[in-house]
Order: structure tokens, then sequence, then C-alpha cells
């Protein structure tokens, strides 16, 4: 592992230990040039996915592009860090276990919105004014409006 100081590849692991529900290794690791220590994770990728956009464009599944997106949308959302990871990881299992290797940027904005609205309404909103490119109040009125009933029966 190269190290991010100074470039030196010879570094050397301290500890390993289980990370994000166990679909992790997080590795302390130590540079032996510059005396730097940093942290690296590894995880399981069991096949490559191709997003294919509404456009019909595909790109590379990108894990870093969909935890981003998922962070703006609970940005200041009272939401613990570990929950959002296993969040993460259960999202791109699911994906990794379609059976497919391409997948519609729809499924993956509706597994993302189902995976928020059970964790917290607002991020829910948020994503989803994205994703479904709102335009308008009008437009959070009716999203919200459809909501409402589904709360009441949750209580």
């Amino acid at each position: 592992m190269r190290c991010p100081f100074c470039g030196n590849t010879d570094t050397q692991v301290k500890d390993s230990r289980p990370a994000e529900d166990h679909v992790a290794i997080r590795r302390r690791r130590f540079c032996s040039s510059c005396s730097g220590r940093f942290t690296t994770f590894e995880r399981v990728q069991l096949r490559d996915l191709v997003v294919v956009k509404s456009n019909g464009r595909r790109e590379d599944f990108g894990r870093d592009k969909l935890e981003r997106s998922i962070r703006i949308a609970t940005q200041k959302r009272p939401i613990e860090q570990d929950r959002l990871d296993q969040m993460i990881s259960g999202i791109v299992r699911r994906l990794e276990s379609m059976g497919e290797t391409d997948i519609p940027s729809t499924t993956i904005g509706e597994i993302v919105m189902e995976s928020l609205a059970r964790i917290d309404t607002v991020a829910y909103v948020r994503f989803a004014s994205v994703y479904k490119n709102f335009q308008a109040a009008d437009d959070f009125d009716k999203f919200v409006s459809e909501l409402r009933p589904n709360e009441a029966h949750e209580e």
C-alpha cells in the first residue's frame, strides 16, 4: 500500500479489525520512510456493476458516488455514522446479489429511497427531490402529501 504522505510503497500493517458490520476490514498502517500513520479499508466486491442511466449512457458503479449522494441527503440529520455505513453496505450487497451486472439507475434510486424512508423521513424527501427532479414547491407538497397516509399507519 502506497503511503499517502510520501508515496513510499513499503508500509506496514499495525492493526486489522472488522469494520462496517463485518463487511469490510479496517487496517491501521505505518510508513517506515516518513513515520506517517493512516487507515485503509478493504471490502469484498462480488462483481463489477454498470449503471445504466435513463438516457442509455453507461458508467461503472461507484460506491463513493452512492455514499456522497446519501450523505448529502442525510446532512445535519441525527443519524449515526455506523448506521449510514451499514445502510450503504446493505444497498451495495443488494445490488451485487441481484445477479445482473447492468443495473438501471432507477433501480438504484428506488432502493436508496426505500432505505432512507426506513431511517429518516427528511433525508428521504431530500433524496427524492433530486431523484424525482422536483421543479417547484408544488412537487414537494404533492410528494409529502402522499407520505402522510403512510406515516399515520406506522404510528
